[in-house]
């Protein structure tokens, strides 16, 4: 499989690291950069070839449009020539299906695709959908490119892809919040910054571990962590009295709705 990136950012970057691990060749991955360093440090970094933007588009039998969701319009109706009758895979934030097919002359088979930033670490989760003229094989192909730096979930209305923003693409910025935030109370609790953050990071780091190995729900996993009159039971009924929960779900539910606007922003051009 021969694979083109237009646009060779972080997430583009850790896409074809994750595939070159997989196995593909570097011969068969091809990166469209305006930029003269960022070509030459996929070439020396990778060994795969690139492009400037000006430069005709290689043969590929997949295209990832990674440039940022507000170049994308320009560069798609520049490339619709070249684009027709391909697979394109979108993982621009925010870029309607109906609008990018708009702007590609309604000729490409297209499959849209909200990344999140752990995939830099091969920890990401993607949330996918197939568009109406895209087939079996496509998924196929999405498949392997995407669960080179996580994992992958299909949706059935493209609608869901805000939802997935909502939690997956906004959430590890919850994460890294909730973090924050109790490296922040082990320093005034009298903890050094770096003792601070070895304890708070930890013990999110073992928490998902638990998680994930445990057929338990998380509501379990709390029950079982919560003596009664205990520490954690103290510091739960804080955070119930706060809302904290209900804010969360309220973050969330504001984080779709904001993906929502974005998307008919971005769908002007």
């Amino acid at each position: 499989m021969n694979i083109l990136f237009i646009g060779g950012g972080n997430m583009a970057t850790a896409m074809l690291g994750g595939l070159l691990q997989q196995g593909l060749s570097p011969s068969n991955i091809s990166v469209v950069d305006p930029s003269e360093v960022a070509r030459q440090q996929l070439t020396s970094n990778f060994g795969v070839h690139t492009f400037s933007a000006d430069s005709p588009l290689p043969v590929a039998d997949v295209v990832v449009l990674a440039t940022k969701p507000q170049q994308l319009a320009a560069v798609a109706q520049q490339r619709a020539a070249e684009l027709a009758g391909r697979l394109v895979i979108s993982i621009a934030a925010g870029i309607r299906m109906a609008d990018l097919d708009r702007w590609l002359n309604r000729s490409a088979r297209l499959i849209r695709v909200m990344p999140n930033t752990p995939a830099l670490v091969r920890a990401g989760i993607s949330g996918a959908w197939l568009g109406p003229h895209a087939t079996e094989a496509d998924r196929t192909s999405a498949d392997r490119i995407l669960s080179s730096t996580g994992t992958v979930v299909w949706v059935e209305d493209e609608a869901r892809l805000d939802a997935i923003t909502a939690i997956s693409g906004s959430g590890p910025a919850y994460v890294f919040f909730f973090m924050e935030s109790l490296t922040d109370a082990a320093i005034q609790l009298g903890f050094d910054a770096a003792t601070a953050r070895q304890l708070a990071y930890a013990t999110f780091d073992g928490a998902i571990k638990l998680a994930q190995a445990s057929t338990d729900s998380a509501a379990t996993l709390r029950e079982k962590v919560t003596s009664k009159g205990g520490t954690t039971e103290a510091a739960l009924m804080l955070m119930g009295e706060k809302g904290v929960q209900a804010a969360i779900v309220m973050a969330a539910q504001a984080a779709e709705s904001r993906a929502a606007e974005l998307a008919d922003e971005l769908g002007r051009a």
